[in-house]
């Protein structure tokens, strides 16, 4: 049983530090928004 509990603890913690690094992502990184132009080519068009 602490072999069991000890592993469902470190499964815990790694869970919260990727919980944490996420939740940083979405705080404080904030996407610059681009223009997109994509030319397509005649043969798709004439369809």
């Amino acid at each position: 049983m602490p072999s069991l509990f000890r592993f469902l603890v470190i499964v815990g913690v790694l869970a919260g530090i990727v919980w944490g690094a996420m939740q940083a992502l979405v705080t404080f990184v904030e996407p610059e928004q681009r223009d997109m132009s994509q030319t397509l080519p005649a043969s798709k068009l004439n369809k």
